[in-house]
């Protein structure tokens, strides 16, 4: 009974912390484009979110903390199978919630959260029932997301290595048709990103849990212990760097693979533990516990991000900037009874969710100096200016 308090300790600190951060962002471009482009399932959940709870940051992002919150559950009941300790199985519901890429997920409105929630769902299915409920399954993810075409195609290897080859026609035809659907990106000249594209891995999961996983993998082919898991992580692996040599990655797609992966990675350390001596375990111990300090610290990293503008130079290089100033500047706007205004696209779709919306009657033209003109405006985070704006009202006969 304790783990299960230990376990919704950990979920509810997860979910207050996320919350505070949620308070600290604004709204982005791409998220206006997700409310307001073409209809998707992410969409639908958005929309109807800010329909039942009203036009705010908390709305627009419950659905994501919501498919965070079921995508934790079943990892713990999906990691029963492969760990045989309850307090490991909390321990891997940490490291899970601590990695950066699961942060953002949680927060930022995207179809990483929908993924990660969707291949959880998936495997724990797999595990536990007929797999008639997954060619159901299936078939929903075709109109949920053409991020799933990547499942598609781990499945049809995996129906090749069991042999099964009702399985490799039924997820080819639905790779067709999600390719059909969704598209693919082959636009813009070939180039290599192959180092950008590890990095990138690197930075979601850590270096070094990155390093253990591509490990793990790699073992686990030599010995033969293959399972669905690791055939939907290695996979999609193999198949985003093969494409990294020729186009930039989508890793919002892809990294949530991986993630799956995270029951074997924790199996295998703590079988490597267990049957080692006491004497022999100190290099585990340490590294599992390197591991979780950096992830302690790259959460942080994100959680008081705002700290970062103290030593960035041009902000406009932070990481999160996308997801800043907006709703502050909608706020300094309104305290100058300004509701309405005109500026660039990007800007005036971020403004118009926080109620100023378009109109000739100002004008907003971002600046790269201070003003002391009562007309402009200055954004500042932790006392280090990150915005600066000319405010300009049009004499309208």
């Amino acid at each position: 009974m304790k783990y299960r308090y230990i376990l919704f300790l950990i979920l509810g600190l997860d979910v207050l912390f996320l919350l505070i951060q949620i308070n600290e962002l604004s709204i982005s471009y791409y998220e206006t484009q997700v409310m307001h482009g073409d209809i998707s399932i992410l969409q639908i959940l958005v929309n109807t979110s800010i329909f039942l709870f009203g036009k705010n940051d908390f709305a627009l992002r419950f659905p994501m903390l919501l498919l965070h919150i079921m995508s934790v559950l079943l990892l713990y009941k999906i990691s029963k199978k492969y760990l045989k300790m309850k307090r490991n199985r909390l321990w891997l519901v940490l490291i899970f919630v601590l990695l950066p890429g699961t942060l953002s997920s949680a927060i930022i409105v995207n179809e990483a959260g929908l993924i990660i929630f969707g291949l959880l769902l998936f495997v724990y299915i797999y595990e536990n029932y007929s797999k008639n409920y997954l060619f159901i399954l299936s078939i929903i993810y075709l109109f949920v997301s053409g991020g799933f075409v990547y499942l598609y195609i781990s499945m049809m290897i995996y129906a090749l290595y069991k042999k099964d080859y009702k399985l490799f026609i039924f997820n080819l035809t639905l790779t067709f048709l999600s390719l059909i659907i969704f598209g693919i990106n082959t636009h813009g000249t070939p180039r290599g990103h192959f180092l950008d594209s590890l990095g990138l891995y690197a930075a979601i999961f850590s270096p070094i849990i990155f390093i253990y996983l591509f490990y793990v993998l790699y073992r686990r082919y030599l010995t033969k212990e293959i399972n669905l898991l690791w055939f939907i992580a290695t996979i999609t692996l193999i198949f985003s760097l093969l494409l990294s040599f020729r186009q930039k990655v989508n890793i919002e797609y892809l990294a949530p693979y991986l993630m799956v992966s995270l029951p074997l990675i924790a199996q295998t350390f703590e079988h490597s533990y267990r049957v080692r001596l006491n004497i022999f375990r100190k290099k585990y111990r340490l590294v599992f516990t390197l591991s979780l300090i950096i992830l302690l610290i790259n959460s942080s990293v994100i959680f008081f991000n705002k700290y970062l503008y103290n030593f960035i130079q041009n902000p406009q290089k932070h990481f999160s900037y996308n997801m800043h100033v907006a709703k502050e500047l909608a706020q300094n706007l309104k305290n100058k009874n300004i509701t309405c205004i005109s500026t660039n696209k990007r800007m005036q779709e971020r403004l118009n969710f926080y109620g100023v919306t378009k109109c000739n009657k100002y004008i907003l033209r971002e600046s790269f100096y201070f003003n002391t003109d009562k007309e402009n405006v200055t954004i500042s985070y932790k006392n280090v200016p990150v915005y600066f704006a000319n405010v300009t009202k049009l004499n309208i006969n």
